[in-house]
């Protein structure tokens, strides 16, 4: 089991602004679609369609703020995206038609989005010599938080009344506030001085964007625990429906026990060219059992689902380490905000298009549909050992002879 609490105090600061934040994002992740179709009854077609405008919409978003917190300092940048995110969060409230809809929510997914990337410079600066391990933990303390806001927004869901659910929408905002109130304890990050050539270097390594490609290809996963698997469930198998909430704390719990040491022996970028390479191979195996799940009798198919269950969260446990190596180690120190802002354009993609490519695949071909989502994932997984070499190469270049670089980037 990883330390619970770390023994640097910046890092105890973030820890418990992170904690804060995910209880909110329990909250919301739980029942935020909820709110939307049966508190301001909006059509679900409507709320899937406004939530995929904000998506979009939060692409860039990451990336412009990354670079304001590589310039001008991370902590208050990375504190003004929450501050944005608790305002923005605030307004589903008034929220009763679809435009109103659409501008909240892309106001709060492109602040998420932007925070994300404003924070990496902080954990990359306090993070220590390791500060993918340190991003590992961060990851555990995110599972502890959404689970308990997952368990108040059960309570929402079952008392369903207009007031619950606006409760639930201002707690959701009141988290996003003390997390930014929390970081006022840390130090502040000194702007990092540019090095000289594109000002948008990281939309100009080629090497670095392939990596992010391949990471939001296996970033598709994460669906397979929220949409794909609890669908499969219901319409194709005959295990109990409680098996959903099973499988989804099963997955908790071992990320919550197990992703620090996972990142523990992820120490390179060539180790994290091979772990993706093994996520890649554990998620085809869980996606075979899960496919055979269906027309087995109930304990049967119960017993394939949470083997599959705990082999995906194997695999999950690599591709998120895995991320985690290469994402930092590849990114040169004086843009890390940008370059991850980039990398989150790869999950970005992933939480746009992974529902309905999963839906496609699994429920339009049934079982063979599962074959080919676990051989996507595969292929992924074999294509990052070469793409991290050339990723490399190029950074070894750069630290050599940056003119070349820049001339190369710039033709």
């Amino acid at each position: 089991m990883p330390e619970l609490i770390p023994d640097s105090a910046p890092q105890r600061v973030i820890a418990v602004s992170n904690f804060v934040y995910t209880i909110g994002s329990g909250l919301y992740l739980t029942a935020g679609v909820l709110y939307f179709t049966e508190a301001m009854h909006l059509p679900a077609s409507q709320v899937g369609l406004g939530l995929g405008i904000a998506g979009f919409a939060s692409l860039a978003v990451g990336i412009t703020v990354g670079h304001l917190a590589d310039r001008y300092g991370a902590r208050g940048v990375y504190a003004a995206t929450l501050v944005v995110q608790a305002l923005a969060t605030a307004g589903f409230v008034l929220a009763d038609s679809f435009w109103p809809f659409v501008l909240a929510v892309c106001a709060a997914t492109g602040a998420k989005a932007a925070g994300l990337a404003a924070r990496a410079p902080l954990i990359r600066h306090y993070g220590g010599d390791r500060p993918q391990e340190f991003r590992a933990y961060l990851r555990a303390v995110t599972n502890v938080g959404i689970s308990l806001g997952a368990l108040l927004a059960g309570w929402v869901v079952q008392v369903g009344t207009l007031t619950a659910y606006q409760l639930l929408v201002i707690g959701n905002a009141i988290a996003f506030v003390a997390s930014a109130a929390v970081l006022v304890l840390l130090p502040p990050v000194k702007p990092v001085p540019t090095a000289g050539g594109p000002r948008w270097l990281a939309l100009q390594d080629r090497p670095y964007l392939l990596l992010t490609a391949l990471d939001g290809i296996m970033a598709v996963q994460f669906k397979v625990l929220t949409v794909a698997i609890p669908l499969w469930l219901v319409t194709a198998t005959t295990a109990p429906r409680w098996l959903i909430s099973g499988t989804m704390l099963t997955n908790t719990l071992i990320v919550v026990a197990f992703q620090v040491r996972a990142s523990r022996s992820i120490d390179s970028p060539a180790a994290g060219a091979v772990a993706y390479r093994r996520a890649g191979m554990a998620f085809l195996v869980s996606c075979s059992l899960v496919s055979l799940a269906a027309g087995i009798p109930p304990w049967a198919a119960a017993t394939l689902l949470m083997t599959a269950m705990v082999i995906h969260t194997t695999g999950e446990l690599w591709h998120s380490a895995a991320g985690f190596e290469v994402s930092f180690a590849l990114a040169p120190q004086y843009a890390t905000g940008q370059y991850l802002g980039v990398f989150g354009l790869g999950a970005g993609l992933a939480e746009a298009f992974g529902p309905a490519l999963l839906i496609s695949l699994c429920f339009t071909w049934g079982r063979p549909g599962w074959y080919a989502a676990g051989a996507l994932f595969t292929l992924t997984g074999l294509a990052a050992p070469p793409a991290v070499r050339w990723a490399q190469r190029h950074q070894h270049a750069q630290q050599t002879h940056p003119e070349v670089t820049r001339k190369e980037s710039a033709a």
